[in-house]
């Protein structure tokens, strides 16, 4: 019964030391966020293309920038391993087939690409891409994939009306309908 008592000792002493603590001074858990200091990270692009930045580029940069900074996780031209495929799959996406999800075959609009590899890709250093470098390596994607020309150029106006294979194959979620 002792050792019961000094524990319900302990628990009153340290609850009086916690409730005289947060008397003196209520704890802080931050402020409140301005919208100077929410702008950054307020980078929402819907399928429309509302929301993408100023920039452009080609398929021919994308090549050299996807060498650089994405081959070593998507293997050359998109191919795989040691991580995601990025191109091919056309087709399999049928009832029946074991689906192959590539930008070609499943992804529904082509900002949703732009604005992925803006957010988080390179995998080890996510949002170190600067804007040219997004749209050119979005449109070597596409490129890879037969969804554009070779010489196509992406930017603000050109990248929304890329025709995406797989378009109508996506039921939007009812809460975010696209803008």
């Amino acid at each position: 019964m002792r050792m019961l008592e000094r524990l319900a000792f302990g628990a009153a002493m340290l609850f009086a030391a916690c409730t005289a603590a947060t008397a003196q001074q209520p704890p802080q858990f931050g402020q409140p966020i301005s919208p100077a200091d929410l702008a950054p990270w307020d980078i929402e692009i819907t399928p429309s293309g509302a929301g993408l930045p100023p920039g452009r580029g080609t398929v021919a940069q994308g090549e050299a920038i996807f060498a650089a900074k994405c081959q070593a996780c998507h293997g050359a031209k998109g191919a795989g391993q040691p991580n995601d495929r990025l191109v091919g799959g056309q087709g399999t996406l049928a009832a029946g087939q074991n689906p192959i999800k590539t930008v070609g075959s499943y992804w529904p609009y082509a900002t949703t690409l732009f604005d992925y590899i803006r957010r988080a890709m390179p995998w080890i250093q996510p949002k170190s891409l600067t804007n040219d470098e997004v749209y050119a390596v979005a449109a070597y994607i596409l490129n890879l994939n037969g969804i554009i020309d070779a010489d196509a150029v992406m930017d603000a106006q050109s990248l929304p009306k890329v025709a995406m294979p797989n378009k109508d194959g996506f039921i939007p979620f009812p809460r975010y309908p696209p803008k």
